[in-house]
């Protein structure tokens, strides 16, 4: 008996091995951005938190550099169901809801405690608009301040004019217009190729990416005019989050909160020795003149009034909100 019951063991463990690894959930996680770059290790981080947390019953796999879908399909292609969750710019999503660019109205927050205070106010407004089209807001990281970036000595909008821009939104599009510059919508991850080859030659972005693409290799002045903090936000597919056990939907949001605080400290850690490296690497490095500061400030008036009159009572909720914190 004894024989036959170690014959037979090894195969019992085998099977509830394999049962167990059948429950187990796959996602595909597909984010925009590089392997390397701050954003994408901490989506990393998150997955292995929910791996750990859900004790292997759900694995997330991140996807980098639009290697699995590219950036302007990654929203949708969660909303749809093709990927369970995904990280996207929201605001390139602007021209279909302006609600999406709350984060990218200018110089209306323009330090890390600010955009955390907006991310909050936005909060109720931004996740009912994912539920209407299937999603569930999870969370959300800054991206360090935006600057600007030319290829010339830039003292005001007058010296901006006719130059090619890169725009990566509907509002970069806009303070390109307002700025007098030429937008052309180009996405990470063929910003390089745009720069090199010409195509744009000015950009607004943050100092991560410019490192990110070396772009001391093509632009030559940066502007710390920190405009504004964009966020990438995580989100998830309603039907898919619906679908897991309770304790692993508690799983994901706690590990969602760990990886917003985790990011949120990170981005705050490298914004300035972005810059520095920006500076070390030949570019010059500003603050911008005062006649270039006034001229930004009042595109910023501009855009925000008209970011409100789009956006009605849920715009003027964020706004109020946010103000009254």
């Amino acid at each position: 008996m004894k024989t036959i019951f170690a014959a037979i063991l090894p195969s019992a463990l085998l099977a509830a091995a394999v049962a167990g690894a059948a429950q187990a959930e796959s996602w595909d996680m597909p984010v925009a951005y590089p392997a390397d770059n701050y954003q994408t290790k901490n989506d990393i981080a998150f997955a292995e938190d929910v791996k750990t947390c859900s004790g292997g019953a759900l694995e997330i796999t991140v996807h980098p550099a639009g290697s699995l879908f590219k950036g302007d399909e990654i929203k949708r292609a969660v909303q749809m169901g093709d990927a369970q969750i995904g990280e996207r710019l929201l605001s390139a999503h602007a021209n279909e809801n302006p609600i999406f660019a709350y984060d990218s109205i200018p110089f209306l927050a323009s330090s890390f405690e600010a955009s955390d205070r907006l991310r909050d106010a936005a909060a109720p407004v931004l996740g009912k608009l994912l539920e209407s089209q299937g999603m569930m807001l999870l969370y959300s990281v800054p991206w360090p301040a935006q600057g600007m970036y030319f290829n010339k000595e830039v003292n005001s909008v007058a010296d901006m004019a006719g130059v090619k821009f890169r725009a990566y939104n509907a509002t970069t599009a806009k303070v390109a217009e307002l700025s007098g510059m030429i937008p052309t919508q180009i996405e990470a991850a063929e910003l390089k190729q745009a720069l090199a080859t010409g195509v744009v030659a000015a950009m607004i972005s943050s100092g991560a990416t410019g490192v990110d693409e070396k772009v001391w290799e093509d632009v030559s002045h940066f502007y710390d005019v920190k405009a504004w903090l964009p966020r990438n936000t995580v989100f998830v597919n309603a039907a898919a989050f619906a679908a897991l056990p309770a304790e692993v939907q508690d799983c994901l949001k706690s590990s969602a909160a760990t990886a917003q605080t985790r990011g949120t400290a990170e981005a705050a850690n490298l914004a300035q020795g972005f810059v520095d490296t920006l500076a070390k690497n030949g570019m010059t490095v500003s603050a911008g003149s005062k006649q270039l500061s006034a001229d930004m400030s009042e595109i910023g008036n501009k855009m925000t009034a008209d970011w409100l009159a789009m956006t009605g009572a849920d715009g003027a909720a964020i706004i109020d909100t946010y103000k009254s914190n």
